[in-house]
Parts: structure tokens; sequence; C-alpha cells
């Protein structure tokens, strides 16, 4: 049973419009992201000629940035043995660094050198930011003869190909976030938590082309957000184009990320990042941020700080900006906590965009883990086809953005 208010002219206003930036940012006026932080609009998954991709990487940068991006990252793969022809190698890691530095203009463009960790059965990684890149140590499924002295298993607790790659990356500095979630059967060793990655390991992409990865792989398990949130992990929630064809940035409907940032900058990008001050859409132009019991999005708080009067309602605040032939446009509001196979609706609310900063009484549960995560859909477009069996999905139409999750401690 869900919690369901219509909001009629777009409920309760607390905050003003937003102060327009250069280059497609934004700064909040009152409420999360007072005190500077920008809304820097961001595709932080691409390829090129340097693994599969069909276009030039000397082009990539300067693509996504008159498509009006603030942020942009290659991160061509890294398959190693399992797909030699489709693989960067050190000059190609060489070339992406130097064509980052070259596009990255502190104040008003960053670019961002990356990779994507790929392995065929246990699933890809983007590694942001860092000096080194790395192979997945090969498996017997990624193509390693039966026989090879690399096992297809480690120990009784995790794939072996995970374990070194967490070992890699705690010697360094990198962030990271897992792609596609649960499209390879081994869902990056199910999600395995390691604590040494917990503050580095920042991302989930919840769109990835014109995909909605929280019904990825429900038919034979539970979905990817739940999976990963009940591993552990504190990840935001990330939208991308990863883009093969070229044209970077300007092909409409696809993932890019909305990021509450200090600056523009790669520092900024990296501390919005690890603050998981993120949001994932597929929608141009979207200013989208949330606040629960006066927290921001990202941001981990005791229940009964944000609950003090013991009522068991908490108060939602919702900032939804769009552009002008989006106002009057009837959205929905899920509140979504721990469910199988996909999370549970424990609250849902219709409002129309009227471009203020909207708010709702949520009744949070305390039996349903730690996490909660705020989704907006239209639903006067069709759902995602694999939510067809799922009550209160189906109905709720196309989903317009997810949130960075709220993390709940007791």
């Amino acid at each position: 049973m869900t919690d369901a208010l219509l909001v009629a002219g777009g409920g309760e206003a607390v905050a003003g419009d937003g102060q327009a930036w250069p280059g497609g940012g934004a700064a909040v006026a009152g409420g999360a992201g007072a005190g500077g932080e920008l809304l820097l609009h961001a595709d932080l998954h691409n390829h090129t000629r340097l693994s599969d991709g069909d276009g030039w990487a000397e082009e990539a940068f300067a693509s996504m940035r008159a498509a009006g991006l603030d942020v942009a990252a290659i991160t061509d793969h890294a398959y190693g043995i399992s797909e030699p022809a489709k693989t960067i190698d050190d000059e190609g890691w060489r070339r992406i660094g130097k064509l980052a530095d070259a596009a990255d203009e502190p104040g008003a463009f960053v670019a961002v050198r990356g990779f994507e960790w790929s392995s065929t059965s246990l699933g890809h990684m983007n590694v942001w930011g860092g000096e080194r890149w790395v192979e997945p140590l090969p498996l017997v499924s990624d193509g390693v003869p039966s026989g090879s002295a690399i096992a297809d298993e480690g120990p009784a607790d995790g794939p072996a190909a995970v374990l070194a790659f967490h070992d890699w990356l705690a010697a360094g500095d990198e962030l990271v976030g897992f792609n596609h979630p649960g499209r390879e059967p081994g869902r990056f060793g199910m999600f395995r938590y390691d604590p040494r990655l917990a503050e580095r390991l920042v991302a989930l992409e919840m769109f990835n082309r014109d995909e909605d990865y929280l019904f990825e792989g429900v038919d034979a398990g539970v979905s990817p957000l739940v999976a990963c949130l009940d591993a552990g992990w504190r990840v935001g929630l990330a939208g991308v184009t990863d883009e093969h064809r070229g044209g970077w940035g300007f092909h409409d409907g696809l993932g890019r990320t909305g990021l509450w940032a200090p600056e523009r900058s790669r520092g900024g990008v990296r501390a919005a990042m690890l603050r998981r001050r993120m949001f994932a859409t597929r929608e141009r132009g979207l200013r989208v941020d949330a606040r629960l019991g006066g927290v921001a999005m990202g941001a981990t708080q005791r229940l009964d700080r944000i609950n003090a009067d013991k009522s068991g309602y908490v108060r939602i605040e919702v900032d939804f900006f769009a552009p002008d032939d989006w106002v009057g446009h009837p959205l929905r509001l899920q509140v979504l906590q721990r469910g199988e196979p996909v999370p549970a609706i424990v609250a849902e609310f219709e409002f129309r965009v009227v471009n203020r900063t909207l708010s709702f009484p949520v009744r949070i549960d305390d039996d349903a883990g730690d996490w909660v995560v705020l989704r907006i859909t239209d639903p006067g477009r069709a759902a995602d086809a694999r939510a067809a069996r799922l009550e209160g999905y189906r109905s709720a139409g196309l989903a317009v953005a997810y949130l960075s999750p709220f993390f709940v401690s007791r």
C-alpha cells in the first residue's frame, strides 16, 4: 500500500527559481545546492575508435562541448585477452589523457580521462580520473582456454577477477562506477562489497543509452538497484549515453547525469561524485534536486533526526525545474525502498510541472532497508516493457529521472 496525493497546482513552494549560468549550469536559490553549487550536465561514458567506437577520439570532447555538456569523459574499453580487437592499449591510454588535458578548461568545460574495465561475464565498470589503467583478469568464460592456469573462480566468496580488480583499485584514488548493471550474468561478483572502495565507488547507471536498468534481470533475480544498495554500496545514480557511434552529445533520448558541484572543474566534479550529489535522466535541460527531512540526496542521516516528532512522516522537498514546454505537464513522484524483485513503492504523488520546489509528506518504512530513492515518471508515456507485470510501475509510465539515494541510519 502506498501513500498517494494529488498535488494541485504544484504543491508547496519553498524556494525560488534558479539563476542561469553560462554553459548549461544553474545555481540553486535556496535549499539544497545553496552556497554556490552548480548544476553541471555530464556524460561520463563514451567510446571511440581507440576501442570499439566508430568515431575518432580527437573529435569527441569538442562534440560534447558543442552539444551543451559541461562535463564529458572518454572511457574506452579495457577488455584484454577476451576482446583483443576492442580494447585500448598503453598508447591509446596516453592519447586519451592528452586529449582530455587539451580539452579541459576550468570554469567552462571539464574533460575527464577514464576507461571501462570490461569482462564479458562479470560486467563493466568505469574508472575515472586516474593515471593508470588495467585489463580484467581473464576468466575461462572470457576466452581463456579450459585448463588455463587462471581459474574461473577464486575463493568461495567471489570470482578471482573481481577480487583482483578490487585489489588494484584499492591501491589508487580513482573514482569507480557500475555500468549497465545486471546486463552481464556475473553482476560484478554479485555486487561483492569491499569496504576499501566504499568511498570511491560512487555510481550506478540507471539510464544507459535509452534503457532503464531498474528492470534489468528481474525475471531471474532482483533489480540491480536493490542488489547494489543491499550489498552495502552507497552509490549515486547516473545516466549515460554509452556512445559508440560518434556524434557524441547530439543524440536525443539517451542517458545523462546532473552533477551538483562546487565549481566547474575536475576537482568540483570529483567532489560532487564523492558526495553522491547526482541524478540520472534522459531529458535535456532538467534541474532536479531533493531533500528528505532537510537532508540532501546522497547524504546519510539518522532516521530519528529527520523524524523528530515520531509520527512516522518525513517531509520530502523536490526541486524539479524543466524547460518552458514542460510547464503544466503531469508527472509522478515515486518513493522507493527495499523490495523484491523491484523496489517497493512506499509512496506515490502526482504533480504538475510548475518550476517551483514541491513538498510532500511521506512515511518511511523502518523495516525496509537503509535507503530511499526518488523516481520521477511520465504517466503519459508508455512504461518500460519489462514493467508490464509489475503493479505500480506499469501505470507510472516512463521514467524521467532517478535521484541519488538518501541513506538512513538508525
